[in-house]
């Protein structure tokens, strides 16, 4: 930091600025003596209290997205199926639910055991690990492939497959990490690690309905299972009782309703180096290049249509705030978190500006076939760019606003089935800054 400083890199108004936020924090927690904090007298009988219990379960099931439905294959219906297997190496993986920076539960519950409890002794589940997370084998003293065949009998007595693949944070964490004998910390790349394609390639070939249920805390490459799975779900790393959200989702009891908040790509062909700093072709502000599932994306049971949408006004000043408003209508039989994103793009921009971008984004409850009217306010920031100069300004010219539950691309409109509406606002004025 002080050599910083002294080349100029920083100023003393920012360092003052992350000290007192650091301080702030310390403070709060607890940690500065002559400083009350409001935490530091909360009794050990709030740790996995049923009223956290019960928050940390809802948090698994709102985070859920489900990238993949065909033919309103899911949900299962449990009175039709005798024999369900359950298969992969995250399908029992304690590892699986909580990624890294955690402590310790009371309590677990991987898919495997949510779906064995959810379906009770109505149904049949067969369990098989099928490989290692990223090693060519179980066990130290096996041949290759030892678990596979153990999969495929599974699969060939079973109505239907819940295969549970993906990362856990032995594999996926910060590069350094200790005892991170595969990768250091930082993937490969975004396949599935070891033999996992080929397991889940192998069992689908048997001919039972897939579904593939994904434990990851980034993005991997699906094509695959895509073209030849019935249904997906990213669980991401779901939480220490998270295989019992899992399972009611798998069963019906909820409609998933997460969005994805990260862009899955068809390979990495067209991505820079990792070394190549330059933002083009990363990311969905500046690539729609071999989209898989894009940013904002995720599928519901059922269908939630937005109609009559309206901005505050058609024309206004650089410095004036938008609001953009849209019905939001729930056609589904379940109750939907909806997650309305409304997104801005200049039409006027440079080359080197980003696209559409997400700058606002609300939650709403709809209970089946409700309507709500759904308001966003964009300030001027929201309209602002950071030029090659570093400063961060809003510039006159016509600007697109798009409202809905995805991103206005053709990716997303094609997944769907529904497009997104774009309005136009026309900003007038003088070149402004802004605060960042």
């Amino acid at each position: 930091m002080q050599e910083a400083y002294e080349k100029g890199l920083v100023s003393e108004e920012e360092i003052t600025e992350a000290v007192e936020r650091l301080m702030e924090v310390r403070i709060r927690l607890g940690m500065m003596k002559d400083y009350p904090s409001p935490y530091e007298d909360i009794t050990y009988d709030k740790v996995e209290c049923p009223e956290h219990v019960k928050l940390s379960v809802e948090a698994a099931r709102r985070s859920l997205v489900l990238l993949k439905n065909e033919n309103a294959f899911l949900p299962l219906d449990k009175n039709k199926i005798q024999t369900v297997a359950v298969i992969g190496p995250n399908a029992n993986s304690r590892d699986a639910l909580v990624g890294n920076y955690v402590g310790t539960s009371s309590r677990y519950i991987t898919p495997l055991e949510g779906i064995q409890q959810y379906v009770g002794d109505d149904v049949r589940v067969l369990y098989a690990e099928g490989c290692h997370l990223y090693k060519d084998k179980v066990e130290f003293l096996a041949e290759t492939k030892d678990r596979f065949k153990e999969a495929v009998i599974a699969a060939e007595q079973a109505d239907v497959v819940v295969m549970c693949l993906g990362l856990d944070a032995t594999i996926e964490g910060e590069e350094g990490d200790a005892g991170n004998e595969y990768a250091s910390g930082d993937k490969l790349g975004l396949n599935l690690p070891g033999l996992q394609e080929e397991l889940l390639e192998t069992v689908t070939a048997v001919g039972k309905p897939v579904v593939l249920v994904i434990s990851a805390g980034s993005a991997l490459d699906l094509s695959w299972a895509d073209a030849h799975v019935a249904a997906i779900i990213d669980s991401f790393y779901p939480g220490a009782r998270g295989g019992k959200a899992v399972a009611e989702a798998i069963f019906g009891d909820f409609s998933p309703s997460g969005k994805l908040p990260v862009t899955f790509y068809q390979g990495t062909e067209n991505l820079p180096e990792f070394t190549d700093y330059d933002m083009s072709d990363r990311t969905y502000r500046y690539t729609d290049k071999n989209v898989l599932y894009p940013f904002g994306y995720g599928l519901h049971y059922g269908t939630i249509r937005y109609e009559n949408a309206q901005i505050s006004c058609a024309q206004c000043s650089v410095r004036d705030a938008v609001d953009v408003s849209v019905d939001v209508i729930n056609e589904s039989s379940y109750t939907i978190h909806e997650s309305v994103q409304a997104y801005i793009q200049h039409e006027e921009a440079d080359a080197y500006e980003p696209g559409y971008q997400l700058k606002g984004i609300q939650t709403v409850t709809l209970q089946p076939k409700e309507t709500k009217r759904v308001t966003i306010s964009l300030k001027a920031r929201d309209f602002a760019i950071i030029t090659q100069e570093g400063e961060c300004v809003v510039r006159p010219g016509s600007y697109r606003i798009a409202i809905g539950g995805q991103q206005p691309d053709a990716r997303s409109a094609k997944l769907t089935g529904s497009d997104v509406a774009a309005l136009v606002v026309r900003r007038e004025g003088a070149q402004t800054p802004v605060e960042y």
